[in-house]
């Protein structure tokens, strides 16, 4: 498990040399763990989380199981309370994950609601 885990962190150091966020275009950050998925609005030049969405927020994740309805439930979530921000676009850092099941579920919902990158 360690292995996988530090190969993720390596994909990931990749990713943020050329992913930063500003107030105006933040760094759209997911995460993914077993049982829940995060995503959070950052603006890297402050170091400042602007908004924040996760599966815990949702009725239907309480019991801790996230599948793509979830994840799309969550980008949904984030792209409205970024329209609240006024926030239009942002720049997608996908953790060093795949892009695919769940973080595309996510991001193709967020993309649906409203949110440019």
């Amino acid at each position: 498990m360690l292995r996988k885990q530090k190969l993720r962190f390596r994909r990931h150091a990749h990713i943020r040399k050329h992913v930063s966020g500003t107030a105006e275009k933040p760094r759209m950050a997911v995460f993914r763990s077993n049982r829940h998925i995060y995503v959070q609005l950052i603006d890297d030049l402050k170091g400042h989380t602007l908004a924040s969405a996760t599966s815990r927020d949702l009725d239907g994740a309480k019991n801790g199981v996230i599948n793509l309805k979830v994840a799309e439930q969550v980008g949904e979530l984030i792209a409205g309370k970024a329209k609240d921000l006024n926030i239009e676009q942002v720049v997608f850092d996908r953790g060093g994950f795949k892009f695919h099941g769940k973080i595309k579920a996510l991001a193709d919902a967020a993309r649906k609601s409203g949110l440019k990158f």
